[in-house]
């Protein structure tokens, strides 16, 4: 699990609660992913989703996109936990469609940690003339993710795929799925516009 720079969620937040259930797990460098999936120590990657378009792209945390272009190089399964709240139905283009927040420069200049007296202090990383950029998220082409996981099952990143599994929002889009569709991963659907089971 990456610690998730600027911020080190992972290391932190995710990490604590992996712990609180009991799940095995180890704390890598953000840029420590690629690496190991070269030595084939990953089995699959899976990440989350704050926004996803209709058709399948994935934006994300920073350096989402980095992981899924070495999972590909890699032959590495790639999947997103998508539930339905992320899914923007009006977006299309996660590239063009799809703004990303540039937050503060001090999230990559300063980093708070735990002192050995357990109180939580701040320092400074980077000398005090160099700029920072922040960009919060990026933007992960659906061409790039095996399935997205979702509360009805797991969906192939495709605009058919998305409107089987999701018939209630498929006048949105301009096609139907058609029988014999690969739309849902291991699975064909009946007719089109057949609802998917739960």
């Amino acid at each position: 699990m990456e610690e998730t720079r600027p911020r080190n969620q992972g290391a932190a937040l995710t990490a604590w609660e992996l712990g609180k259930h009991g799940v095995p797990h180890t704390v890598i460098a953000d840029n420590a992913g690629g690496h190991l999936m070269q030595r084939a120590q990953v089995d699959v990657v899976i990440v989350g989703t704050d926004r996803t378009t209709a058709t399948g792209d994935v934006c994300n945390k920073i350096g989402t996109y980095q992981k899924a272009l070495a999972a590909h190089d890699c032959g590495v399964p790639f999947y997103v936990a998508a539930p339905s709240s992320s899914i923007d139905w009006a977006k299309r283009d996660g590239l063009r469609e799809i703004p990303i927040e540039e937050r503060a420069a001090s999230e990559v200049t300063h980093v708070t940690g735990r002192a050995r007296d357990g109180s939580l202090v701040e320092v400074q990383l980077t000398p005090d003339d160099s700029p920072a950029a922040n960009p919060a998220f990026d933007v992960t082409p659906a061409r790039y993710v095996t399935g997205l996981i979702t509360e009805r099952g797991v969906v192939a990143a495709q605009e058919q795929a998305l409107a089987w599994l999701f018939p209630e929002h498929a006048w949105r889009f301009s096609g139907q799925p058609q029988r014999g569709d690969h739309v849902r991963l291991g699975e064909q659907p009946g007719a089109a516009g057949e609802n998917p089971e739960p």
